[in-house]
């Protein structure tokens, strides 16, 4: 039986009437995405055509999703919000804050010894306010949704940017910062610009050793990083419908990688399979009724250059196994092309590690796969030469993997099967020797491998692969050994040859758990108090940020960017995570991985008060507390990566008023607005160079402060000599109350006081 059925037949029974309604207004044959889009608008049956990437729309999300380190902020605001339960089915799941360090049993009771406070405050306010809790060990957020909560056609929002992984279920599930995830569970509107749309025609069948992971990875390679921002991105033929759910789960999570709103798959019967291996035969059957609406119409996919705002095509049949990286995920390498590219480049070629699972690749399918390559390393008497780690999606993947000998195939090759949670793909990973900063080489299945993001280690070359890939590659302990056609030498000295890995897309025997780990909230939370100590080191309730103003007179720069500046560099992970729920103590890490563009040396910034150097937190505070504004200057795609909206947070709470980038990633750009800061971009990228280590910002029309029109700030260099240069941002009328009133929170909160009066 699925959670929330009645919700989901109120979505399916609104369905024929708004598509049909959106297909006359548009005027022609609509994709899936515009299906799921239209037939969520906060408005209801629309009555204009929205304006891909210029108009923003509400829309009405179905449910959000939250993880641990991040739903601590989350609803440390919605607290603020003045609402008595959340509005639509919500969840926390527990997955972020467990260090792999050990083995599973031990890592896990250690995280609950040492965030006990954290998951206990989680866990209670999950109670008071009507919100699903999954506990410590349950599993990945994006595994636990797909297996529970993900349906074809649906609309979900979740606080962490993987939440796209629930597009293989056919969904549009898109990763938001805390305060558009309060938004939607105070029962507000979700705002968002309509979506461009990319659509990937997938041709032929992928074989041997090619996996769905090689198609994302391939598409990383040709998009970039930042090629898919602003986009939906729509798969769909013959090859789409020939990868399994799960498989088509592992291609939208990484999409995020390119930047993407998120990714979709339309309705097929792999995906009917899924929902009735995972004992939802209920939405299986209602969304049969309703199946032409849960894909893009024919005319469509026939002619997809029509519809789409760009188009790619792939060819599964030829498509090859790939190695994306190091320190970057779209830096995509065919397995064949590896030595030449290794060496020319200085890639150490000895792995290190191999590490398997994350909420990208830690299916039973995934699994299964990987185990084949790991069980003929052991019948053909191969000594692995990396060593391996494996985290499963879910406590049902790893029961039923469990149960079917998967786990112990990986156990005879001395693996250590982690906690079913994130572990080292966000940096919780107690690697030994970590500390000394070695020059290595791992291979993992995860989604991300900037610097320093698995062990904190900044010369760990990590390589992201599929599971089966990661298995043969970690076993051969060489990162341009190509298993298709290179032989190793076995115990007894003889040469042997992997063959093809094989895999089960569903367990023959069908999931079995027996304490899946989910909690129900009380029917009545009312009578629940949350009490945070005001001695806390891990929560701090929240203070209302004050607006900014009209007037920003005498800013001083605390960093101009060098490069690449992703929320790990601005927020670090790993260590930091235990702080999520305590703003002032999490600052602390406030833009410490980024690279001043002045020396190129990270957390090393000049405080034009004092003249000396220090660090970016330490010198913000100096700011802050003299009452100077600072701010901040970045390079392209400023924010890409992770979701997390401490962020913006931390900088808006040390005294930054604006950020001035070349470009912004999605997430991060719509964070900064909700915390009620600007975030800007040069109308003429060269005036980036202007900015000198000892410049003074004055803004000259901000009290005309107005959408679609630019502003223009006065820079003051150290020799008293000025430039004046001019910025976008793409604000709109509701954006700019939020600036108004100090933040989206604090508006939220204001409407809420007003109706209740």
């Amino acid at each position: 039986m699925a959670f929330d059925i009645e919700m989901i037949k109120d979505v399916y029974a609104r369905m024929a009437e708004r598509i049909d309604a959106a297909r006359a207004v548009v005027g022609k044959p609509l994709t899936l995405s515009e299906k799921i889009l239209y037939n969520h608008l906060w408005d209801g049956k629309t009555t204009k055509a929205f304006k891909r990437g210029k108009d923003y729309v509400d829309f009405a999300p179905d449910r959000v999703a939250c993880q641990d380190a991040t739903a601590q902020m989350a609803l440390l605001q919605f607290m603020q919000a003045g609402k008595k339960k959340v509005a639509v089915p919500t969840t926390v799941h527990c997955d972020h804050l467990i260090q792999a360090k050990i083995g599973a049993d031990k890592d896990l009771q250690t995280a609950l010894n040492n965030s006990s406070e954290v998951f206990n405050f989680l866990a209670s306010v999950s109670n008071k306010y009507g919100i699903g809790f999954w506990k410590p060990g349950a599993g990945i957020i994006h595994q636990v949704v797909l297996e529970n909560y993900a349906f074809p056609g649906g609309m979900m929002i979740g606080t962490d940017s993987h939440t796209v992984n629930a597009g293989g279920l056919g969904m549009v599930a898109i990763g938001v910062g805390g305060a558009d995830a309060v938004d939607v569970m105070a029962g507000m509107p979700w705002e968002l610009k309509f979506p461009k749309l990319i659509g990937v025609k997938l041709t032929g069948k992928l074989s041997g050793w090619t996996a769905p992971k090689d198609v994302i990875l391939k598409v990383a390679g040709i998009l970039t990083v930042k090629g898919g921002t602003g986009s939906i991105v729509e798969y769909f033929g013959e090859g789409a419908k020939s990868i399994s759910c799960t498989g088509k789960g592992t291609i939208c999570n990484m999409g995020a990688e390119i930047g993407a709103t998120t990714s979709t798959f339309g309705y097929d019967e792999s995906m009917e399979r899924y929902l009735r291996a995972t004992d939802r035969n209920d939405i299986a059957d209602e969304a049969n009724k309703v199946a032409s609406y849960l894909t893009g119409d024919e005319e469509v996919y026939a002619n997809p250059e029509q519809y789409f705002d760009e188009v790619i095509e792939i060819d599964l049949s030829t498509l090859q196994p790939h190695l994306n990286g190091p320190f970057t995920p779209d830096l995509a390498t065919p397995v064949g092309e590896m030595t030449e590219k290794a060496t020319k480049n200085g890639w150490p070629l000895k792995v290190e590690w191999g590490l398997i699972g994350s909420c990208t690749n830690s299916s039973y399918e995934d699994l299964s796969r990987a185990a084949s390559v790991a069980k003929q390393a052991v019948d053909k008497k191969l000594v692995t030469k990396a060593e391996f780690g494996i985290n499963p999606g879910s406590e049902q993947v790893r029961f039923t993997a469990e149960r079917d000998g998967i786990i112990k195939i990986f156990e005879d090759l001395n693996a250590k099967i982690f906690t079913n949670a994130c572990g080292p793909c966000i940096g919780q990973w107690a690697r030994e020797g970590a500390e000394k900063e070695e020059k290595n080489t791992i291979v993992h299945s995860f989604n991300r491998n900037f610097s320093k993001r698995a062990d904190g280690n900044p010369n760990t070359h990590a390589f992201v692969g599929s599971p089966e890939m990661v298995a043969a590659v970690a076993i051969a302990g060489r990162l341009d050994f190509n298993p298709l056609t290179d032989v190793l030498i076995n115990e007894d000295g003889e040469e042997v040859k992997f063959e093809e890995p094989t895999g089960l897309e569903l367990p023959p025997r069908g999931f079995d758990v027996e304490d899946a780990g989910y909690v129900a909230p009380m029917e009545d939370g009312s009578g629940i108090d949350i009490v945070v100590s005001p001695d806390s080191k891990r929560l701090q309730l929240l203070t209302p940020f004050e607006p900014i103003g009209n007037e920003i007179k005498g800013a001083k720069l605390l960093i101009k960017a060098f490069g690449k500046c992703t929320t790990d560099h601005i927020s670090m992970a790993g260590p930091w995570l235990r702080f999520r729920g305590h703003l002032d103590n999490i600052s602390n890490n406030c833009l410490i991985g980024a690279v001043n563009a002045f020396s190129k040396k990270t957390n090393l910034v000049k405080n034009q008060l004092t003249g000396e150097y220090g660090a970016v937190p330490d010198t913000a505070r100096a700011y802050k507390a003299a009452g100077v504004p600072s701010i901040v200057v970045g390079d392209h795609n400023y924010g890409e990566g992770s979701s997390r909206e401490h962020a913006a947070m931390e900088p808006r709470h040390l005294g930054v008023v604006a950020v001035i980038v070349k470009s912004f990633a999605r997430i991060h750009e719509t964070n900064l607005k909700k915390q009620g800061m600007l975030g800007l971009t040069f109308a003429n990228e060269a005036d980036y160079d202007l900015i000198q280590e000892d410049d003074t910002f004055n803004f000259l029309d901000l009290d005309t402060f107005s959408a679609d029109k630019p502003l223009h700030i006065e820079l003051v260099h150290a020799d008293g000599s000025t430039d004046v240069i001019e910025v976008n941002h793409t604000y709109n009328e509701g954006q700019i109350a939020w600036y108004k009133e100090g933040s989206a929170l604090n508006l939220i909160k204001k409407e809420n006081a007003e109706l209740n009066e």
